[in-house]
């Protein structure tokens, strides 16, 4: 039979579109954020314009609870069955590099100059996550509580010593303005412990481990600076600064904003709600200096690639897309969080210069350290936190950091020192 030219065009155009739609490469992608109406939309945005943006890979995307996500990882892994493209919280990052989850990436480095430092997930030497967004936590107050107390008020340049921030709960105790003079969070739990709190260790001149040889914690977390921060940390439960860990996890959301505390130890992700909630002159100071300097917690939620993916070229040149200013601006304008870059931003209201939010990004890009470099970090935290919780429960602070060094240096000891 003789076909017409125009049904035999057809019949080549849509062969053609079989053959173009058989030769797409179908990369896997799974995500922490289950849950999460507007952070689920704007990732599902990103992969539908990767998808649309070319024709040699189609991203499909699987969300998951924040709470069951690293053990679905971890069960893929043992089952062989890891997606292509991995979402991983940013200090677990080495553990599995060092499983063999992951491999390093190959996206072009220069589109990553600008990004603050808490984003770029490296191990031994490598960058292998990349995050479109941070976090930063500051010391939260009103300066109306500041004028009131006569306190002054801290700079990143000029920070409050750790006599000056002793001295302003002090006064903050002796007012009667609030019913604690410090919040700081204790009904949170996990990961919140070695994000929030090391850093005030470190500022003793502690640390969670040794970071010159990642092989123990021993003079680390129980020399004479970290005895010192437990007595510190202890201190400041006994005499009623501040809620122990049966504080209720309502106060922790909304004490500061109802005036149960006059100072709140928070992250950049409550402080919209803080000024939505008419705290209209809240500051955000930086962490004072207990006399090794300041630092805050870095590294949030990353993108890498899997060591078993068919496709890494494809997961590398999604993540590259990923990478816009467009992308880490939406993060920000809808769920609060920092965005990687100055140009993005600048792109937002919160984050800009002159914005209420930017010092957030300062205080991420001047003082953000990230916790410890290490594949045994997924064992350590959980140490430090449990420690830092029977401290705060009146445990003898020696013995409680003898203990935790042990078990961390045990740890290490089974795990052939990790591989540094």
């Amino acid at each position: 039979m003789k076909l017409t030219p125009t049904i035999a065009g057809a019949l080549v155009a849509s062969t053609g579109l079989v053959s173009a739609a058989a030769a797409q490469t179908e990369l896997s992608m799974w995500y922490h954020g289950a849950g999460g109406e507007v952070e689920g939309a704007i990732i599902r945005q990103i992969v539908d314009d990767f998808n649309a943006s070319q024709s040699d890979y189609a991203v499909t995307l699987e969300s998951f609870p924040q709470e069951s996500y690293n053990d679905s990882i971890v069960a893929a892994a043992l089952a062989g069955n890891l997606p292509d493209i991995i979402d991983v919280d940013g200090p677990v990052m080495p553990n599995w590099a060092w499983a063999g989850y992951m491999q390093p990436l190959s996206i072009d480095e220069s589109l990553i100059e600008d990004f603050l430092p808490g984003t770029k997930g490296v191990w031994d030497g490598q960058l292998y996550s990349i995050g479109l967004w941070d976090a930063a936590v500051a010391l939260y107050a009103r300066q109306s509580t500041l004028d009131a107390l006569g306190l002054r008020t801290p700079t990143l340049e000029e920070p409050w010593s750790g006599d000056e921030f002793m001295a302003a709960l002090d006064a903050a105790k002796a007012s009667d303005a609030c019913e604690y003079a410090l919040d700081l969070g204790m009904a949170w739990t996990g990961e919140w412990y070695p994000y929030a709190f090391s850093p005030f260790l470190q500022s003793f001149g502690g640390d969670i481990v040794d970071r010159s040889t990642y092989q123990t914690a021993e003079g680390a977390l129980n020399g004479d600076e970290a005895l010192a921060f437990g007595d510190w940390w202890q201190s400041l439960f006994t005499e009623r600064y501040a809620e122990g860990t049966s504080q209720d996890p309502a106060s922790r959301d909304t004490g500061f904003i109802d005036g149960k505390y006059c100072f709140s130890w928070n992250g950049n992700w409550a402080a919209v709600a803080t000024l939505d909630g008419g705290v209209d002159d809240v500051q955000f100071l930086p962490a004072p200096d207990f006399g090794g300097g300041n630092t805050i917690g870095a590294a949030s939620w990353q993108f890498g690639v899997s060591a078993t993916s068919d496709a890494p070229e494809g997961a590398n040149a999604f993540i590259e897309f990923a990478l816009q200013d467009k992308y880490l601006a939406a993060f920000t304008d809808g769920i609060g969080l920092i965005p990687s870059t100055p140009s993005a931003a600048a792109m937002t209201e919160t984050y800009k210069e002159g914005g209420p939010l930017n010092v957030f990004f300062e205080l991420s890009n001047q003082q953000a350290l990230v916790r410890p470099v290490s594949p045994g970090y997924v064992v350590a935290a959980k140490v430090f936190e449990k420690a830092l919780a029977d401290i705060a429960n009146g445990a003898d602070v020696a013995d409680t950091l003898d203990a935790a060094v042990d078990e961390i240096n045990t740890d290490i000891e089974r795990n052939g020192g990790y591989g540094h």
